[in-house]
């Protein structure tokens, strides 16, 4: 049985639910460690103690928090995979993940804090979020051959598009006023998936003619 309640048993608006939101935000600016459980309750404005009445301890909230990230975010590559691998497909996909994020930049923030600090169940989370991406079993339908001319480039190009993708999302904020907008504004997100379409494109072009050494 589980140290904490299910995100698909939090019932909306109770205070489990306010645990988690308030957790999320707290891990995702300051990482596992620097984060308490009295911090947690300051900002859900109840008292230390009631966070034991839905989570065990703090590790018990933070797998609950990343359970309930990674159901969110790994929706849209098990729709993707439920059905034929196409360029369009995977086009749609790839915009669906970058307006997630740009809605939800905690994912980002808390995989970096991760990254460089570690936490509990990181490599889980890796597993589930990023291992169906490095699947090279399943062929573009609509591809005559392996995408970018070698199948074992794969993994590489799942990694540079989650690092453009998120790290977007965690760096933004430092060239805001280079950028003279705000990074999570609706013209910001266009420019973004413009860009990102414009290298996924390039990539589903590329045949692997020209070897760079």
């Amino acid at each position: 049985m589980p140290d904490y309640a299910l995100p698909d048993s939090v019932p909306p608006g109770s205070t489990a639910e306010r645990i988690l939101d308030a957790a999320e935000d707290l891990f995702a600016e300051r990482g596992y460690s620097a984060t308490s459980l009295g911090d947690v309750a300051d900002r859900v404005g109840i008292r230390s103690p009631s966070l034991y009445n839905h989570f065990r301890n703090k590790e018990a909230l933070y797998r609950a928090v990343m359970e309930r990230l990674v159901m969110a975010f790994s929706g849209p590559i098990t729709e993707l995979r439920a059905g034929p691998i196409t360029q369009d497909r995977v086009l749609e996909w790839l915009e669906t993940i970058v307006r997630q994020h740009h809605a939800n930049p905690n994912l980002a923030r808390l995989l970096q804090h991760a990254a460089l600090s570690g936490g509990p169940a990181t490599g889980e989370l890796i597993e589930q979020l990023f291992r169906p991406m490095f699947d090279s079993s399943r062929p573009f339908e609509d591809e005559p051959g392996p995408v970018l001319g070698d199948a074992g480039l794969q993994p590489w190009a799942v990694m540079a598009f989650n690092n453009l993708v998120m790290s977007y999302i965690t760096m933004a904020p430092m060239y805001r006023d280079l950028l003279g907008q705000d990074p999570f504004s609706e013209s910001a997100l266009e420019q973004q998936l413009k860009l990102v379409k414009t290298l996924l494109q390039a990539v589903f072009e590329y045949r692997g003619h020209t070897m760079l050494s």
